[in-house]
């Protein structure tokens, strides 16, 4: 299958696009991909990735595509255990008063003052879905191309009229994160950079996230085999990708005081991805003008489209295969 015969132009090919092609050529349907980067190129490969909702506009859509998505990666975890598992952990705050994150209720216990790293007040036991997404994105992109699809082309485009003049689709679906604020034009979309630097995994089996009262006050690590992920930043309006040897170094050396079995561990990485924050993830379909095609829009998803991948794709997809007919 060529792009020419597409039925579908999919837009991006990180964690978003990827499952949304997926699902659509799975349903049969004829699809293309078009993407700025290939996949381990794009934000979804810096993720940590663990499930969980964050630094996206919370309405009744995002918990039901949130736990939609966990519900499909909890039944992959069975088939694909390199790159996806149910972990445990802990997350905590500095904060004595803090509560547990919404999308952890049910599951989160208190932790003792002991099972807390020094500076933290509180804290909850947790257990969520966790994606090694290199690993992952190469699972999708399989999964893609066996379903039929057509291989990943990488194309630029400045403006959504430019990606129909490269393809006969009826319909577009604009997958692009952060690219989205030109492609659009989106103004209310917003890079949120996020730099981590990845280790090798001197053991450590639970991840934890630790926050603080500060904008930056973010420390987490999540272990994925011989692999290790460490962090964090979220600096909102920094477009930068060039990671910075001094927040690498801050990063390492927070980690370091919450698991002090990382001294000494190697370095294997710096990596930095940009968030796509929007006030609220925007899956809509409008006609793309003067064109006679159906554009589905599927970005904004923040910090969480890992945690929202497959009930956006789905939601999506069908938007995409009620405009075919």
């Amino acid at each position: 299958m060529t792009r020419d015969q597409a039925e579908v132009l999919v837009i991006g090919a990180g964690v978003s696009g990827l499952s949304t092609a997926t699902w659509l050529a799975e349903s049969g349907v004829r699809i293309a991909v078009c993407a700025a980067e290939p996949p381990q190129a794009t934000t979804s490969a810096v993720a940590g990735a663990l499930w969980g909702p964050h630094l996206v506009g919370m309405d009744g859509r995002v918990t039901h595509w949130g736990l939609q998505t966990r519900e499909m990666l909890t039944a992959l975890a069975a088939d694909q255990p390199d790159c996806i598992r149910l972990a445990s952990g802990i997350g905590a705050s500095r904060q004595p008063e803090a509560a547990p994150p919404d999308w952890a209720a049910g599951s989160a216990g208190r932790c003792a003052a002991d099972e807390l790293p020094a500076g933290y007040l509180a804290g909850w036991r947790l257990a969520a879905p966790i994606v090694w997404m290199p690993g992952y994105l190469e699972y999708l992109s399989a999964r893609y191309l066996a379903a039929g699809g057509a291989p990943v082309q990488i194309m630029e485009f400045g403006t959504l009229a430019d990606a129909a003049g490269v393809s006969t689709a009826p319909v577009i679906v604009n997958c692009t994160g952060t690219g989205a604020a030109a492609l659009v034009p989106d103004p209310s979309v917003t890079a949120v950079r996020g730099q981590i630097v990845v280790v090798s995994n001197p053991g450590i089996s639970e991840f934890f996230v630790g926050t603080g009262p500060g904008e930056n006050d973010l420390t987490y690590l999540f272990p994925h085999g011989d692999n290790l992920v460490l962090g964090g930043t979220e600096q909102a309006g920094n477009w930068s990708r060039e990671p910075s040897p001094e927040v690498g170094e801050r990063i390492v050396a927070a980690c370091t005081q919450v698991r002090p079995a990382i001294s000494g561990a190697t370095v294997l990485a710096h990596r930095v991805g940009l968030r796509p924050a929007r006030p609220s993830v925007r899956l809509d379909i409008e006609p793309l003008a003067g064109t006679g095609r159906q554009v589905v829009h599927n970005y904004g998803h923040g910090g969480a489209g890992v945690s929202l991948s497959w009930g956006c794709a789905i939601a999506a997809a069908e938007l995409a295969m009620a405009a075919l007919g």
